[in-house]
């Protein structure tokens, strides 16, 4: 049977801390191969059995910066003295090459990869945005706590941040209250199935056109 002709999808999940999307993250990518983590930049420096190219792209802060200013990052944060980002050309040469790209990416990621996918066609064609957010807040402050990582104005602090990013799910084509990690997997499916067969993103094999 002759397959589809698709364009690859640029899946972005957003979510506050402890909500669970490096866990969906990885469990999708477990069980779908054809999807691609993209190769992020950070100042900080490696860590023991961390290769550049591979794990991080390992930056001085001048060399980030310079890239900061040339406009290549779709995002990028300062965290705890650090800087991440993602490069844009890492990105489009993963569509390019037909893969699907999956980014896990805070709200404020979020809204810089959407910007910047108004003025590239490319990224506008390809992303497909998700929001995951705990059933509850009492949940989410469950969970953090259960963590027994952090003191408590640290964790505090991260419950404000989060009660702000989860106002922020409005700005997401879906939205995936999370449950069971079974739950969330297979609903995160679904979603990525719809988006594919999307008149669009698809079209019929030569064969039948």
């Amino acid at each position: 049977m002759p397959s589809f002709h698709r364009i690859p999808l640029l899946v972005l999940l957003s979510a506050p801390s402890g909500a669970g999307k490096t866990t969906l993250c990885h469990n999708l990518m477990s069980k779908h191969p054809e999807f691609t983590r993209v190769i992020t930049c950070t100042t900080r420096p490696p860590r023991p059995g961390e290769r550049d190219g591979i794990d991080y792209f390992f930056l001085t802060q001048g060399t980030f910066q310079a890239r900061v200013l040339a406009g290549e990052f779709l995002e990028h944060a300062t965290v705890f003295g650090n800087s991440y980002g993602t490069l844009q050309s890492e990105v489009l040469a993963k569509l390019r090459d037909g893969r699907d790209v999956l980014l896990n990416i805070d709200v404020q990621g979020a809204a810089s990869v959407r910007a910047q996918a108004q003025q590239n066609s490319e990224l506008r064609a390809a992303l497909l945005t998700v929001f995951l957010t705990p059933p509850s807040f009492g949940e989410l402050e469950s969970r953090l706590r259960k963590r027994g990582t952090e003191s408590l104005d640290i964790l505090e602090h991260r419950l404000g941040i989060a009660r702000k990013e989860i106002a922020c799910w409005s700005d997401f084509q879906y939205l995936l209250t999370s449950g069971s990690m079974a739950e969330d997997l297979r609903r995160l499916e679904v979603i990525i199935e719809a988006e594919r067969l999307r008149v669009g993103r698809s079209k019929p094999p030569e064969e039948v056109c």
